[in-house]
């Protein structure tokens, strides 16, 4: 019906881009409508944009729907005579929204012609001219003034309006024996089908977007291999404080820039996918908090390989402790860390209407989670009406948890500004770093995640930015 099948595997790509036609594309998105499989379609100047070729094979498409009896409501400008004559009936508005002519077109337009011709004053239509055309030029407001008419009075007072009218009395008029339309649900579906559905989609989706998977994972590997070359074979060879400081700074600067990346890069994904799932939820396909949490779910596997890479290469790389214990807490803060900068990023986009507004409230978040990150201004010697705000961001709990899961529980004396401290001390008196603090960091760094993740899920399916 949409002729599409020899395309059928083929990636939709970015428009202008890359992927299908704009032609192929306007007929995909009138199989996806048909998919709910509707008895009434609408379509907003589905020609538009295209050369006279694939306009034809688009109304070709339309007109295959129509043989499978569904009503088909079109708005044309300017349309070509073949594209004009393959509708049946035609609504015609003046400027202000006022109807001058609602009816059949009839074979080669006749009725149309024969209304307007009827009209004093209106000039013939020319052999092999085109009745779109001519029909517009004669219905022109300086047309309406030269002629000292309006149309759209004339079609009140005409017997084509009355009969209209009847028309649409009778058709309000329930047949004998039907029943009125109750639905039990507000969808086809239950929450778990429609789960799976959209996270096979998603599935999907990601899987045919190597650009932003591959991506990421080179940057991961990338990342991890600048990290350990920076610290190489120093994880265990602490000998004074600076030894430390250059462990803590380059934590800090991995984590700033691996969870700047993450949430910046899936701001493209997010706001192009926002786009698809308005219009999707909008015939009602699936609920936008099931959508959502699709979304989020997808990103676990991805993220979890992206920290294993990072560990896989950075931890033997720099050398840190072997116990199964550190280990472990490595991988769980590497991991918590990069899910909460990328549901940090969803949760911006959620809440700005344009990708360009999300980047610059990223920008901003950034900026403040690094401020207050434990690093540039310790916790204990940040002033009381600000130390509120370090336990607040995500960031400062990713270095805690990192560098009190691997020294915390060190007791290895180094030189530490002229004095004698074990690493845990100078840890717990500097940075105020505790290890028994450590369950505590373990919630907060999985509380983070579902926190981005809740408040995405949440304003998608309350705030809708489309201005249509």
């Amino acid at each position: 019906m949409i002729e599409l099948d020899e395309i059928q595997n083929a990636l939709v790509g970015v428009p202008s881009v890359s992927g299908i036609s704009a032609e192929q594309r306007k007929r995909l998105t009138i199989a996806v409508e048909l998919v709910s499989n509707p008895s009434i379609i609408f379509m907003d100047e589905p020609t538009s944009g295209l050369d006279a070729r694939a306009a034809a094979v688009v109304m070709r498409v339309v007109k295959n729907i129509v043989n499978t009896r569904r009503t088909i409501v079109c708005t044309i400008h300017q349309p070509s005579i073949d594209i004009f004559e393959a509708f049946d009936e035609i609504i015609l508005m003046k400027r202000g929204g006022q109807i001058i002519y609602s009816g059949e077109l009839g074979q080669n337009s006749c009725k149309l012609i024969e209304y307007f011709e009827g009209i004093p004053g209106v000039p013939k239509i020319k052999d092999n001219y085109n009745p779109a055309t001519w029909m517009l030029e004669v219905t022109k407001p300086s047309s309406e003034a030269e002629l000292g008419v309006d149309f759209a009075h004339i079609y009140k007072e005409s017997h084509l309006y009355q009969r209209n009218k009847e028309l649409v009395q009778e058709s309000r008029v329930p047949a004998q024996g039907s029943k009125e339309l109750h639905f039990s649900t507000r969808f086809s579906q239950n929450r778990w089908e429609q789960f799976k559905a959209c996270l096979w989609k998603q599935h999907l989706s990601y899987w045919r977007n190597p650009t932003y998977n591959l991506g990421r994972m080179i940057l991961a590997m990338v990342s991890s291999v600048l990290y350990g070359a920076l610290l190489w074979n120093k994880g265990q060879k602490v000998d004074n404080d600076q030894d430390f400081f250059n462990i803590m700074g380059s934590t800090y600067v991995f984590i700033v820039c691996i969870g700047a990346s993450n949430l910046f890069s899936v701001l493209p994904i997010i706001t192009s996918q926002r786009t698809i799932e308005y219009r999707e939820r909008f015939v009602g396909m699936y609920s936008s908090k099931v959508h959502s949490l699709a979304q989020v779910i997808i990103e676990i596997p991805y993220v979890f390989l992206e920290a294993t890479l990072f560990l896989i290469i950075s931890y033997p790389t720099v050398n840190l402790y072997g116990s199964a214990f550190k280990v472990s807490w490595y991988l769980y803060n590497i991991f918590c860390t990069l899910l909460t900068y990328k549901y940090m990023g969803m949760a911006v986009v959620s809440l700005s209407p344009t990708y360009q507004v999300a980047s610059i409230f990223g920008s901003y978040w950034i900026m403040i989670v690094n401020l207050f990150s434990g690093f540039l201004v310790p916790q204990p010697v940040l002033p009381k009406w600000w130390v509120w705000f370090y336990w607040m961001v995500p960031t400062s709990w990713a270095l805690r948890g990192l560098l009190t899961s691997q020294y915390g529980d060190i007791n290895q004396e180094i030189i530490a500004f002229g004095e004698r401290k074990t690493i845990s001390t100078f840890l717990e008196n500097h940075y105020g770093f505790k290890h028994k603090d450590l369950p505590l960091t373990a919630i907060l760094l999985c509380a983070y995640p579902i926190f981005f993740a809740s408040i995405f899920t949440y304003f998608m399916a309350k705030l809708n930015f489309q201005r249509r």
